[in-house]
């Protein structure tokens, strides 16, 4: 080919008109061989985005309907939710290897790349499959479920949920705690609410000088004023330590778990009303300094 820059004045027509066309027939042919591919790529792609976008409101749909039937299920609500994210995760993994192959990726070249990368996730997410794992131990081993007040890892609240990387519990303050599956299902779990009755043990001290029968007494008829209070076992009173100023007393009552903190509460209060009357003081430490 020869550019034409280069051709002389003295060619004649005719030869730079087969000059000139052959420069457009090779342009016109770089331009074909650049376009068809697109032209023959574009339905796939067309095609991909509208099964993806029909892929997502699908994955949408399905899973509001599982929500659903997992819930009218005696199912437990934090293992609803585990199975809800585990569910969601393996769809959209089919949606994409889906998509890979209707772009015409080998299903082969696929499949190498998932457990290339798999192998790849799994050692550099270590410590988040771990977590993964002991999602898996908290839902079937069930030590906790959803509502129950627990004491793990050094928090205490309430079990909101159990998804697939943490264990979510809300503080009495209403501060959101997150922690490691992987922590949770290897720390001790403290379940307060597990068992349907409590006993509320309460500590008081009264001075050397009073009537111990008569302290206990009056410890008992404050637990008569409240209905909470289970009748068997009976409420008992007991003296637990000699102290350096004072004699202590153990008031031990069962209630349900829900009035717990309730009669807790307000058997404190009561009691201080009721030594009062009572002449019954709650002495404080002292120290005798003899001065010679």
């Amino acid at each position: 080919m020869i550019p034409l820059k280069y051709v002389s004045s003295s060619v004649s027509s005719d030869d730079l008109t087969e000059l000139v066309t052959e420069e457009v027939e090779e342009a016109t042919s770089f331009f074909h061989n650049l376009i068809d591919p697109i032209k023959e790529a574009v339905p796939t792609v067309i095609l991909a985005i509208i099964c993806a976008i029909a892929g997502f409101v699908f994955i949408k749909i399905l899973m509001r309907i599982l929500n659903h039937a997992m819930k009218r299920t005696e199912i437990d609500g934090i293992a609803v939710g585990f199975l809800r994210s585990l569910i969601q995760i393996v769809l959209y993994v089919l949606l994409a290897v889906i998509l890979l192959s209707l772009l015409g990726v080998p299903m082969d070249s696929i499949v190498a790349v998932i457990v290339s990368s798999s192998m790849a996730i799994a050692l550099a997410l270590k410590d988040s499959l771990a977590n993964v794992a002991g999602g898996f131990i908290l839902l079937f081993a069930k030590p906790v479920k959803e509502g129950d007040t627990i004491e793990l890892d050094g928090s205490k609240g309430q079990v909101e949920s159990v998804g697939i990387l943490y264990t979510k519990i809300v503080t009495s303050d209403n501060v959101s705690v997150f922690i490691p599956n992987g922590a949770a299902s290897s720390s001790k779990i403290i379940n307060y609410t597990e068992k349907a009755r409590r006993r509320v043990d309460l500590r008081f001290t009264i001075a050397y000088e009073n009537d111990i029968d008569l302290a206990r007494q009056v410890l008992l008829n404050a637990t008569v004023l409240f209905d909470e209070i289970h009748k068997d076992p009976e409420p008992a009173v007991q003296v637990s330590a000699h102290l350096d100023s004072a004699i202590e007393l153990q008031l031990s009552v069962w209630v349900n778990t829900n009035d717990y903190w309730t009669i807790y509460h307000a058997l404190l209060e009561q009691v201080k009303k009721d030594f009062d009357a009572a002449g019954i003081s709650i002495p404080y430490p002292q120290i005798d300094v003899h001065q010679k």
